[in-house]
């Protein structure tokens, strides 16, 4: 007997959220990190170096058979990644005029670490925005923190009993908010 599933009404963002992993090292948190993607037409950017090759069976187990269904970006480093985005802003911009003549000094680029201020909850997420994560033994480089510390965001935790959540539980802890927060400005929950 199959069990029954059902797809859940939802306003998916468009255009979609990005997902951003910064030289991920651990084939299966990637492959998980994927099938989420998968499963929520989210982008997923990957900074290289990568820790593991894309071919390699961890990552391919992890995200079992999805990976046709992921809008994979690969960069070869931080700072391209971050040209094409700006450019990407820019273009947007151009097409789009502000309503009322609005200026928002919002970056859309949220970065996530331990170090961070601020719950992952008072962030304002838009359809288009960059979730950014580091590396599962480093995180995100320091000067990069540093340069944007009004978009530094953390996940509340005990610190006195572990270091960090894992990387594939924390971009779905904060994906799925955005994704919320998206859905609930267009009405849809």
């Amino acid at each position: 007997m199959t069990r029954p599933r059902i797809q859940l009404p939802f306003h998916w963002p468009d255009p979609p959220i990005n997902l951003v992993l910064v030289e991920p090292e651990i084939p299966q948190n990637t492959g998980n990190i994927a099938r989420l993607c998968a499963a929520t037409g989210t982008t997923l950017n990957l900074i290289e170096p990568l820790g593991f090759r894309l071919t390699d069976k961890a990552v391919k187990r992890a995200g079992l058979d999805y990976w046709d269904s992921v809008d994979i970006r690969r960069f070869p480093n931080l700072e391209t990644f971050q040209d094409k985005v700006s450019a990407a802003r820019t273009r947007a911009q151009r097409e789009r005029p502000r309503e009322c003549g609005a200026v928002t000094e919002r970056s859309g680029n949220f970065f996530f670490s331990t170090s961070g201020s601020r719950s992952y909850t008072d962030a304002e997420y838009r359809p288009g925005d960059c979730l950014i994560f580091g590396s599962e033994s480093r995180g995100l480089p320091l000067e990069l923190l540093e340069a944007h510390p009004d978009d530094v965001y953390n996940i509340p935790m005990r610190l006195d009993r572990v270091r960090s959540l894992n990387l594939a539980n924390t971009a779905a802890i904060v994906l799925y908010e955005a994704l919320r927060q998206c859905s609930r400005r267009h009405g849809s929950i």
